[in-house]
């Protein structure tokens, strides 16, 4: 009898969701042959809640390796809006439990972020067979030590810095670099001490701004013309870290804050007197061709989780844990967040260095 999987890639889109998709179907087709039947659900969570989904064929997964993006789409859903019923009147949950079934799934695949575990585990909990696959550049999900898609934003956030210090030196200029990342800094701190940053910004360590134009101005005393700043988009400084989320909204806009890139450019031209532009590399850092080093994490990953299809084992997301491919339960790590620690190896890299980090 044949087994029916249903692949989905859900949130946003990164280098390595393709390769992933590869390298379960490859390995699904080498492991059961005809047995299997691929179901390719369109749009994430929203394919399923709509029923927008069709057989694919095994010509489908050649040559996708090394291509961007997600053949087959991508839409945010977020979690917390799963059992909200909206105008539409639809019963979000309900609607997938049902299209499910009338797929005749014997499992469901999700490639996704935190919000897509959370669904997952939802669905799980519904009584679903539900395997999770970990991506985002982020790299921020609990229990896995890395997530596909991460080095490739690496890669490229690196690029992004090493390209402005020439126009740097060039000008004798401060340039503020903002780069993805909401809530977790790993992305911020690798291509920061990867690009030879002078002062690295995270969400996880509030930065005060003294500190901040103290490191450019001694710079300059020791005769460097130039100061580059990678800074994370979730940044905040101490005072806000005290504050709750909704007040430090209301309090920037209150002053007219646009991001916290902007305010700190503005801030450490008027404290310092030295001309800082910012530049935002934005959705670049999710887009292009995975790495190698991605395109081989994808591809482990992949073949696991059509491992763990064939062995029937439900419930579970694929991570990566001292080198070793595993499977972490979904209710173990739905609605946790994997958060720079102020102790990890990476910040004592960084301050031995003489790194700023605010």
């Amino acid at each position: 009898m044949k087994k029916r999987i249903g692949i989905l890639t859900s949130g946003g889109d990164c280098p390595g969701l393709n390769a992933t998709i590869r390298g379960v179907a490859k390995a699904l087709y080498q492991r059961m042959g005809n047995n299997v039947e691929i179901i390719g659900i369109a749009n994430g969570y929203s394919g399923l809640i709509n029923g927008d989904y069709r057989v694919m064929q095994p010509y489908e997964f050649s040559g996708i390796l090394t291509v961007g993006g997600t053949i087959l789409g991508t839409k945010r859903t977020p979690f917390k809006l799963m059992r909200v019923i909206g105008d539409d009147e639809v019963d979000k949950v309900s609607a997938m439990k049902k299209n499910y079934k009338e797929m005749k799934l014997d499992c469901l695949l999700c490639l996704g972020g935190n919000g897509t575990h959370k669904t997952a585990n939802l669905l799980s909990e519904e009584g679903l067979h539900v395997i999770g696959l970990p991506k985002t550049i982020d790299n921020d999900i609990y229990g896995t030590d890395v997530t596909f898609g991460f080095h490739t934003a690496v890669d490229i956030a690196t690029e992004s810095i090493d390209r402005v210090h020439t126009t740097a030196g060039s000008h004798s200029r401060c340039m503020v670099v903002e780069l993805m990342g909401n809530k977790a800094g790993w992305l911020t701190l690798y291509a920061g001490i990867a690009g030879g940053a002078d002062i690295i910004l995270i969400p996880e360590l509030p930065y005060n701004i003294e500190n901040v134009c103290a490191a450019i101005t001694k710079r300059a005393e020791q005769g460097k013309n130039f100061s580059i700043l990678a800074v994370a988009e979730g940044v905040y400084d101490v005072e806000e870290a005290k504050m709750k989320k909704k007040e430090r909204a209301a309090k920037r806009a209150e002053q007219g804050i646009t991001t916290a890139t902007h305010r700190i450019a503005h801030q450490i031209e008027e404290m310092t007197g030295f001309e800082t532009r910012f530049c935002v590399p934005g959705h670049m850092q999710r887009g292009g061709s995975p790495s190698p080093y991605d395109r081989v994490l994808a591809t482990q990953f992949g073949t696991y989780a059509a491992k763990l299809v064939e062995e029937e084992i439900y419930g579970v997301t694929v991570a990566m844990n001292n080198n070793q491919v595993v499977a972490n339960r979904l209710e173990d790590i739905a609605g946790k967040s994997r958060l720079v620690p102020e102790d990890h190896g990476m910040i004592h890299v960084a301050r031995r260095m003489g790194l700023c980090l605010g």
